[in-house]
């Protein structure tokens, strides 16, 4: 078993001095230096237009142009170099998997993906510019690939495919600006049929009315059903599903077969977080191990979060933090069963 770790960075404050912040934790880091280091190996296929990028984020979410910059600041890079670290734009996404399973209480959610990738940060933003306060780990810095904000709107997304990406913003992007601008499920359903697709993926919403969406999105078309049960396949848009999808079927069929004995959040977390229940994934070397599992309950503002499997969870109290109480936890601890390197904690990550 690997011991793992997420730091909490608390911030109220502009978009830019939350860039500039999160720039000056960054420089010098192993995060850093991993993914100069993954960039020599992989290059991008293509150049970053700052402009275009620009003029796309700033209809939906012009303070995080400005989040962007403080980044840039911080670490004294080109804004070219810090749109393709963190610019959300027209970047590559791996494979990965993830499950989702709501209530009209919570949402709990699965984080599938290879270690490589993950950055350690649980993030509990405050801005004082633009947007609500959102609670959640983050990816690529500027991402969200789950959380919560001030209003009870919470958001996750399950991957479905890369095939024929489009110039769009890619999956974490979208879950920032979801959570930021929306503050329930209707207003997030119409961003998300807005908003500019990269790649295909399933966006779940929940918010304190207790309804769920599942948000079917591709480069060519967003679809929108109902249901509480989410992974790694589409329903509405079949033809654009994967052809290998045993998986995903069966992390599905493990939560619909239990769900009826679920009575309350804590169960369904266990549901997902135990690792003998056929939802929790131990499959890292395919890009689909469970990293960590969320949990958000719009009435309550609470947020839960464990790292690894059969953990207890964390549990923070987003209402009173949005009144001003601190967290003193400086920092979430887990651990995972493999022996794969983590992109923030380990050197000479490729």
């Amino acid at each position: 078993m690997k011991q793992i770790y997420s730091d909490i960075i608390q911030f109220r404050g502009n978009h830019y001095d939350f860039g500039f912040m999160q720039g000056k934790l960054l420089k010098d880091s192993l995060t850093i230096e991993n993914r100069k280091r993954q960039w020599k190996i992989r290059r991008p296929r293509f150049t970053i237009d700052e402009q275009e990028v620009k003029q796309a984020i700033l209809p939906f979410a012009p303070a995080i142009w400005e989040e962007l910059k403080g980044l840039q600041d911080a670490l004294t890079w080109s804004m070219n170099e810090v749109l393709q670290e963190f610019g959300g734009y027209r970047l590559a996404y791996m494979r990965s998997g993830c499950s989702i399973f709501t209530s009209s209480d919570y949402m709990i959610r699965n984080y599938d993906y290879h270690p490589k990738t993950y950055e350690g940060r649980y993030t509990i933003f405050q801005p004082s510019d633009q947007g609500y306060a959102v609670i959640g780990p983050s990816q690529r810095i500027t991402g969200r690939m789950d959380g919560m904000n001030e209003k009870g709107l919470a958001m996750g997304y399950n991957f479905m495919h890369r095939k024929k990406p489009g110039d769009g913003f890619i999956c974490n992007m979208i879950g920032r600006m979801v959570l930021e601008s929306c503050a329930n499920v209707e207003e997030a359903v119409q961003l998300l049929k807005e908003i500019p697709h990269r790649h295909s993926f399933s966006y779940i919403v929940l918010d304190k009315s207790g309804e769920t969406y599942v948000v079917e999105a591709t480069p060519r078309s967003v679809e929108v059903r109902q249901s509480n049960v989410c992974t790694n396949h589409f329903e509405l848009l079949k033809h654009e599903n994967r052809h290998h999808l045993d998986d995903s079927y069966k992390r599905m069929e493990a939560i619909e077969r239990h769900q009826y004995d679920v009575t309350d959040g804590y169960q369904a977390f266990r549901l997902l977080n135990d690792t003998n229940r056929g939802v929790f994934s131990n499959q890292y070397k395919s890009w689909s191990g469970t990293i960590h599992t969320s949990a958000y309950f719009p009435k309550e503002k609470k947020a839960w979060f464990a790292l690894g499997g059969d953990r207890e969870p964390v549990i923070f109290d987003f209402a009173k933090w949005l009144k001003g109480e601190a967290i003193f936890t400086k920092r979430i601890l887990g651990q995972v069963d493999t022996d794969l390197p983590f992109v923030h904690m380990d050197e000479n990550v490729q």
